[in-house]
């Protein structure tokens, strides 16, 4: 199972999230990610900084981290605008992208609303996704969805993308796993324990990623998977 974690992109300028990938190349961890959001949760707060500057600036500082999105979301931009994104992103990152994409859900309306973007309805944003998959997959793009509803995981899987989970259970875990390629973001415990316990419970469980909601700490990360191969050598 590959190790990812999501960059602070939450602040006034990119330094910290330029740093933090810098730093997480540098203790072997397999990708960092980035949000798009214009704000953070459901605070009308600034700043955010926006997804696809952020990753062409890491793109341009790493040489081998995977990078990429979680998720682009279908509805903010303009379809093509979407697909040559992640297409100049792609030749940018010399083919190390994760092109990550999902149709959001109530929760995104406010930041479509704020900026006077239409929202469209649910059926046209299942039917972008599956029409930008088709695009980026004949690219070479990896690409993932991130999705919990039956009808936009059969997209995914249809497509051949890899689905992404956002903070559930193991069982649900397994059971998109037994399915095709899935990989779990979320939030982790702050205690590397803890942590290390559930790394091995998501690796059982057959996730192919597990990405760490921003971690304050890439020592906290190193030292949970230390703990975690530990575990996983020892039977345990």
């Amino acid at each position: 199972m590959k190790i990812g974690i999501t960059l602070p992109t939450f602040e006034p300028t990119a330094a910290a999230a330029l740093a933090t990938a810098s730093a997480a190349e540098g203790a072997g961890i397999d990708g960092v990610f980035v949000f798009d959001h214009l704000w953070r949760g459901a605070k009308r707060s600034r700043p955010a900084l926006s997804m696809y500057p952020v990753l062409a600036a890491v793109a341009a500082t790493t040489r081998h981290i995977r990078i990429g999105s979680l998720v682009a979301r279908v509805g903010f931009l303009p379809d093509r605008l979407v697909v040559e994104s992640f297409v100049s992103l792609h030749e940018l990152t010399e083919h190390r992208l994760v092109a990550a994409l999902g149709i959001g859900d109530a929760s995104s309306v406010a930041e479509n609303d704020a900026y006077g973007i239409a929202w469209p309805a649910l059926e046209e944003r299942r039917a972008s996704l599956a029409s930008i998959l088709g695009e980026l997959t004949a690219r070479g793009i990896e690409c993932w969805v991130g999705a919990t509803a039956p009808a936009t995981l059969e997209i995914a899987r249809a497509a051949g993308a890899t689905v992404n989970l956002w903070d559930v259970e193991l069982a649900r875990v397994e059971a998109e796993a037994a399915r095709g390629p899935s990989t779990w973001a979320g939030s982790f415990p702050a205690e590397t324990g803890a942590a290390a316990d559930q790394l091995v419970g998501l690796s059982a469980a057959g996730a192919t990623w597990a990405i760490w909601g921003w971690p304050r700490s890439i020592d906290l990360v190193t030292e949970a998977l230390r703990l975690a191969s530990k575990t996983e050598d020892s039977g345990g």
